[in-house]
This record gives C-alpha cells, sequence and structure tokens, in this order.
C-alpha cells in the first residue's frame, strides 16, 4: 500500500504484451467475433498510451455498439481499464479489535433531481459503515454531485488521498471529487464515446462505470439504475440488461453488487438544480422531504448496509432520530463547508401555472432537467460553469389534484435572460386529465448475482 491508501498501477502495459494488428480487432468484433483477454489488455493499453489511434477506437466501439461483448470480454475489458491507473485501498480502516471495517458505495445512472447522494452518504456512515463517495459533476439535463455541493458555503471538492482517508477513518463519509488517477482509459474513451454516437454501448457504459468503482476499492456496491424519459435508459429492458452487465461485472471482481431499477419518468422528488437540491437533502436529513426521495434513501441504505452484513437495521430510524443529520454536519465541515450557512437564492424567477383544472398525469423529467440545464444548474461542455442558484421547484407531482391557474413548477436563475428558453423547455411536458391517475412503483426491480 502507498500514498495513505492508494495502490499505483500494475505497470502492465502495451509494451510487455504481445503486439496485435488493430484492425484485425476490429474486423473480429465487427463480424460478431469474440476478442481474447490477450487482445483487450494490448487494446487498451496500446490507446491509453496512444498507440491506437481516435478513428481506430471509435471504429471498434461502433463495432462493439453494433455487435456487443460477451461476459468475459467485459470483464476483461474492464479489467484492463482498472489496470491503466492506481486503486484505492481501504485496509487501514480498522475497528479497535484490528478487524477491517467494510465499505460500502452507490452509483447511480444519472437522472433529474436525483440527489440521493447527498442524504445517503451520512446515513449510512452513521452506523459505522464507511462511504467513499467519489463522484462527478453535472453534463447536459442531468445534475452532478459536486455541483450540487459546492453551492453550500466554503465546501471543496479536491481532497489529497491523505485527506480521504483521514475522513473515512474519523467521520465514515467522504464525497468527493476523483483523481485523474483512477482508470484514466475510461477518460479518454468516454471523450470518444461522446463525439462518435457509440454511448448507448451496453458493454461500454457497463466497463466505464465499473471500472471506476472497482478501482475505488469499495466492498460493496449498491447500483441505483433509473429508467425513463429523464434516464439515460428509457426503456425497462435495457436498464434491466445494464443493471446486469453491472452486477456481474462487481461479483467477478469480488464486490458485493446489488442494483435497483428505478423511475425516472418524473423528477425525483420537488427540486432539480444545485441549491434547492442541497435545501432538499437536509430536509431528507431532519426526518421531513418529499416521500419519493426519503423512499428510495432509505432502500438503498438498506441494501448497503445489508451488503457489509447489517441486515437488522431499518435506516428510516437514523433519519428520525438525528444520527444522519449530525454525520451530514461532520461530513460538511471536514470539507471547509458551514452546514448552517445560509443557501444561494436565485435573483430572478418566474412560474408556470397549470392551464387546466384536474388530475396532473404526467411531468416530463427530461423536460424538466433541460429547463435546468438552461437556467444555468447544468453545462453543455464541461469547460462551462454552473449557477448554484439556479433550479426548479415542483408545486406538484404526478396524481396530484390541480386547478387552472394553480403554480406547478418555479424556474429560478441569476440571468433572466435564461427564463424564456427554460419555459420553452416545458412546453409539451405537463399533461392534466379528468379523473383519478395511477402513478407507477418508485422501486421497479431488483437484481442480484442470484439473478445472472
Amino acid at each position: 500500500m502507498s500514498d495513505q491508501g492508494f495502490t499505483a498501477a500494475t505497470g502492465e502495459q502495451g509494451a510487455a504484451a504481445a503486439a496485435f494488428d488493430v484492425v484485425d480487432l476490429i474486423r473480429t468484433k465487427r463480424d460478431g467475433g469474440t476478442l481474447s483477454p490477450e487482445q483487450i489488455r494490448w487494446l487498451i493499453s496500446s490507446y491509453t498510451h496512444g498507440g491506437v489511434a481516435d478513428e481506430q477506437m471509435s471504429a471498434l466501439a461502433m463495432a462493439i455498439l453494433i455487435r456487443g461483448m460477451d461476459r468475459q470480454e467485459i470483464a476483461e475489458w474492464t479489467t484492463a481499464m482498472i489496470s491503466t491507473g492506481e486503486r484505492m485501498n481501504f485496509d487501514a480502516l480498522t475497528r479497535a479489535d484490528g478487524t477491517r471495517r467494510l465499505t460500502a458505495d452507490k452509483h447511480s445512472t444519472g437522472g433529474v433531481g436525483d440527489k440521493l447522494t447527498l442524504p445517503l452518504a451520512p446515513l449510512v456512515a452513521s452506523y459505522g459503515v464507511p462511504v467513499p463517495q467519489l463522484s462527478g459533476r453535472g453534463l447536459g439535463h442531468t445534475g452532478g454531485t459536486l455541483d450540487k455541493l459546492e453551492a453550500i458555503p466554503g465546501w471543496r471538492a479536491a481532497l489529497s488521498n491523505a485527506e480521504i482517508m483521514q475522513q473515512l477513518d474519523s467521520i465514515g463519509a467522504v464525497v468527493c471529487a476523483a483523481g485523474t488517477g483512477l482508470a484514466p482509459a475510461d477518460k479518454k474513451l468516454y471523450a470518444l464515446r461522446d463525439v462518435t454516437g457509440t454511448v448507448e454501448a451496453i458493454p461500454l457504459i457497463a466497463s466505464s462505470i465499473m471500472s471506476k468503482k472497482i478501482a475505488e476499492g469499495t466492498d460493496a456496491l449498491v447500483l441505483d439504475v433509473k429508467v425513463g424519459s429523464g434516464a439515460f435508459m428509457k426503456t425497462q429492458h435495457d436498464a434491466a440488461e445494464l443493471a446486469r452487465t453491472m452486477v456481474a461485472l462487481g461479483t467477478d471482481a469480488g464486490v458485493a453488487t446489488t442494483a435497483l431499477l428505478t423511475d425516472m419518468s418524473t423528477p425525483l422528488g420537488l427540486t432539480a438544480g444545485n441549491a434547492v437540491e442541497v435545501e432538499e437533502s437536509v430536509e431528507v436529513l431532519a426526518g421531513g422531504g418529499p416521500s419519493d426521495v426519503v423512499e428510495l434513501t432509505v432502500a438503498l441504505a438498506a441494501e448497503m448496509l445489508a451488503a457489509v452484513g447489517l441486515t437488522d437495521v431499518d435506516p428510516a430510524e437514523n433519519l428520525r432520530n438525528g444520527h444522519a443529520m449530525d454525520s451530514w454536519r461532520a461530513m460538511i465541515a471536514a470539507q471547509d463547508g458551514d452546514p448552517d450557512a445560509a443557501l444561494p437564492q436565485p435573483k430572478y424567477e418566474h412560474t408556470i401555472t397549470a392551464a387546466a383544472s384536474g388530475t396532473l398525469s404526467r411531468l416530463d423529467a427530461y423536460a424538466v432537467g433541460i429547463a435546468a440545464w438552461r437556467l444555468g444548474a447544468g453545462r453543455g461542455r464541461k469547460e462551462d460553469t454552473v449557477q448554484a442558484a439556479a433550479g426548479v421547484r415542483l408545486h406538484a407531482k404526478p396524481g396530484d389534484t390541480v386547478t387552472a391557474g394553480q403554480p406547478l413548477l418555479t424556474l429560478g436563475t441569476d440571468e433572466d435572460h435564461r427564463l424564456v428558453r427554460a419555459e420553452q423547455a416545458m412546453a409539451d411536458a405537463v399533461e392534466i386529465t379528468e379523473g383519478p391517475v395511477v402513478v407507477g412503483d418508485l422501486i421497479r426491480g431488483r437484481i442480484t448475482a442470484d439473478d445472472l
């Protein structure tokens, strides 16, 4: 072990392995063949170090999108990406008797209003289970955990390796930016997929997510795989396939992995943005908050705790008794944030009202995400900045009875010229019908290693 719980790459690079002709690999996958472990290891190493050109990897990624990969190929691909960088190691996290504390983590495939990491990490930590949550920033209509937390005055996302380990040991929860050392191959490949129409390839999605999570070194991982208009996976079938692929990867790597399939046809909770989602998360930690956010936070916490052997606890209890809030305050303060500081408020607001009376039958998550993005809560390019105060507040959810003229949602931004385009995003996002509306279940399914 080196550098406070991080180990460097093994050094297995392309120069030490047999060389292959990348065009042969492209043809093999194009024609429906299977790549060998040696071919995959050589390919990922060579691409990472510049030996394989972007246009060649683009062709192979498209072949994978069309032809797919089997379980062994995906596992080898993921392992090869992990080996290009460093790995975290939590052996130093021990109890008083010298036994190691098992860690648990959660990953969401992304959605609108998905602020669950904020209440979930301190909730699980309040039971003595360390949660190393290396998070990212938002891009497009889905929000980023780090962008949300940076709405808290003083809070910082960048921590050294030593700070991460110390905070996990003393507080039990850390949410911070992932370093560039974890699976650097993924960063390069993801950027390529983004501009070549191959983001949707399920084997590449799964290996992208799981290479970072496995390199992160957690003992248990719970996946929140979103499905619906505001999610990356629009159908139950695709979401289930992605979940099974990732559970298989985690299981094969020795990580206790389960997945929940959860609805993202409607935004989660009553807020979408940055500071507004922090505010809502604090409400949940205080024992209140929207019922759907509470339901999913408790369900994911129960999965994480069970995965490390704590099956006889009800996570809702530590939301009620304040223990989760204590963990939150300690976690925020440790990263120089002020948990008591007032959160930013938007300079300009505009309220969209119901056009008719009846039952709200649809409030499209994707449209709300686009509106929040246009208000300044998200970014179109990685280099863009975001507004802490920008976002959307919902005043009704599908199934609620509304009257004509009643507020449905409020748009907030620091730049008033953004309001018009944000309102345009909501033009076809709302449906109001007569009579009752049946709202589907929030949790649509569960996949474990037994289901593979």
